[in-house]
């Protein structure tokens, strides 16, 4: 698919992975749209980039229809979604309270919230751009659109502390190939990157020896990853239109180790 002069939604966009990724498609010509909570950011990242900036809930039906109408309203209906708003947290499945006595379970509200918001929040856009490119009639190449999720290598290797977030994330590498499917006769391609450690705003704020040690299990090359390197994924799996029920790593080869 080539990208000037079409409509694209970037979810999660104001920062991180997907700010590199609209940056990325609007400097191939795409007419963005960043979807994200946050305000201020996102509006400045939507002006820098010429796009238009949708406030978005993923988590909630209503706000995701109101800023897809927001976004057609300007740019027409978007043929690229990419989706990278997601969040994290930390909790073992049960832990030793040694000063109280007794067990700290993992909060189910804790639990949920990633789920609605990484997995859910995922599909419940896929299936609302989906439906609008249906309204479509397929490009020269025969396509009418791909969307491309944003997974992560603890799909497969999720440390101590991430039984939410593996969660979500596996969930997200599970959803690629039955949504190709399902999408396929529409002319919509799916696919998922799985990202390792990217110097994002979420690693900027741990502490220098967690980010230490992270780095030290990536075999090569020995650093954390750039954003604009997840950027350019999106764009090869958006242009190649032989890319499709792909969940791709992008990790210098990183195994994540327990802790």
């Amino acid at each position: 698919m080539q990208i000037r002069d079409i409509a694209a939604v970037v979810t999660g966009g104001a920062s991180g992975l997907g700010l590199a990724t609209a940056r990325a498609l609007s400097a191939g010509g795409a007419r963005v749209a960043i979807f994200d909570l946050n305000e201020k950011l996102g509006a400045d990242a939507a002006r820098r980039i010429d796009g238009i900036f949708c406030k978005a809930d993923v988590t909630d039906d209503a706000s995701v229809d109101l800023a897809f109408a927001k976004a057609r309203e300007t740019h027409g209906q978007e043929r690229i979604l990419v989706n990278c708003a997601g969040t994290t947290n930390a909790f073992k499945t049960v832990a030793r309270d040694r000063k109280a006595g007794g067990v700290k379970e993992f909060p189910m509200e804790a639990f949920n919230f990633i789920i609605q918001v990484n997995l859910i929040g995922t599909f419940r856009c896929m299936v609302k751009s989906a439906s609008g490119m249906l309204s479509l009639e397929p490009l020269p190449d025969g396509e009418r659109g791909v969307m491309i999720n944003t997974a992560s290598v603890a799909a497969e290797e999720g440390q101590v502390g991430q039984a939410a977030y593996a969660a979500s994330k596996s969930g997200i590498v599970g959803l690629t190939v039955p949504v190709a499917r399902d999408l396929a006769s529409e002319r919509i391609r799916v696919n998922a990157i799985l990202p390792g450690i990217f110097d994002t705003p979420l690693m900027q704020a741990a502490s220098d020896p967690v980010k230490a040690a992270l780095v030290a299990s990536v075999l090569f090359p020995k650093r954390l990853g750039n954003p604009e390197e997840f950027g350019s994924l999106a764009l090869e799996m958006i242009r190649n239109s032989y890319f499709n029920g792909a969940h791709v790593r992008l990790d210098g080869s990183i195994r994540m180790t327990p802790r």
